[in-house]
């Protein structure tokens, strides 16, 4: 088969790779679409290595069909044959085929094409992850989510809303503003007009301070804005994008029981990845079919245009989710 290999020089190629080898709990998947994270471009850049046992090609989420299943998967689960699924990878997605274990599989919801089946598992998987199992938020609650433009926050904007949650979400320009209207977060703020940590200043002080921060970003404004949180707060960090170094007042973490939690889904054990997905497919799965919550695309190339479709990550131009087709 095929698969997107990283070159020396970083430039990416379609290649030929050994076909998989089917596992007895897996199911070979033949893939017809594969979602971008930026997870992609750390592993390219060799900043994020798959974890032992996955293909060395990049791809964390796909959507596809069930060609062939493992002897013990008929035992375990009731996925068969011709089944249509999306599914979270280690690693492996830019590819014509993949193998996956039987519990890291999910029904494509109805209502959604490939395209968005394949644009669900990582994205989701981490957006419930941090929203409900790190974040415990709750119906009532307001969250902040940094980054509103990203793809990961055209799934937890969403989401959240669709629990009753009240959403805050940082942009970087009115144009980008305008551009997630659609999610319907309750406030957007431009951080190139506002401080952000005034606005949570002024949101504590009005009496609905923010419990739950998911943070991509970090850098300096992070230590910044932790001080105007709800007492008994979680800042959720994903990621530092705009600096790994910041100041915080420790005093006012312990006086107000704030929680700062480090979280990256891909580090979680199997178990417990099978664990989201399952609790997703429970929880979250009848409102993505009632159009609560659907992925966001922003555009789709055809897998051997992976380089064009990485660049625009790295220009940081998408709002919502890249995805590759495969033929």
């Amino acid at each position: 088969m095929k698969a997107i290999l990283v070159n020396e020089d970083k430039s990416l190629r379609w290649d030929d790779v050994p076909d998989p080898v089917l596992g007895s709990e897996d199911c070979l998947v033949k893939i017809e679409a594969a979602a971008l994270n930026r997870a992609d471009l750390m592993q390219r850049e060799g900043d994020y290595p798959p974890p032992a046992g996955c293909p060395e090609w990049m791809g964390l989420e796909i959507a596809g069909t069930i060609v062939e299943v493992g002897a013990d998967v008929a035992k375990k689960s009731s996925w068969k044959v011709g089944d249509k699924v999306c599914a979270l990878l280690g690693g492996g997605g830019y590819a014509e085929y993949a193998n996956v274990k039987y519990d890291m599989l999910m029904p494509v919801p109805k209502n959604c094409s490939m395209v968005e089946a394949a644009a669900i598992p990582e994205a989701f998987a981490t957006a419930y992850l941090n929203l409900f199992m790190e974040g415990k938020i709750e119906t009532g609650n307001t969250l902040l989510m940094n980054a509103g433009a990203s793809g990961l926050a055209s799934v937890v904007i969403p989401m959240a809303k669709a629990f009753g949650v009240r959403v805050i979400a940082t942009v970087l320009s009115d144009e980008i503003a305008e551009s997630i209207r659609h999610l319907n977060a309750d406030v957007v703020v431009n951080t190139t007009k506002k401080n952000i940590a005034e606005v949570l200043k002024k949101e504590l002080e009005a009496g609905h301070p923010v419990d739950v921060a998911i943070d991509c970003l970090g850098g300096e404004i992070m230590g910044e804005c932790i001080h105007y949180l709800k007492h008994g707060a979680r800042w959720i960090m994903i990621a530092a994008l705009a600096g790994t170094k910041t100041q915080i007042d420790l005093k006012n973490i312990y006086v107000r029981n704030v929680r700062i939690i480090g979280s990256t889904l891909r580090s979680r054990s199997p178990e417990v990845k099978a664990q989201i997905l399952s609790e997703l497919v429970e929880r979250v799965w009848c409102k993505v079919e009632s159009g609560e919550v659907k992925p966001t695309i922003y555009r789709v190339l055809p897998i051997t245009e992976a380089e064009a479709a990485h660049d625009i990550l790295y220009r940081g131009e998408n709002v919502g989710k890249v995805v590759l087709t495969v033929d």
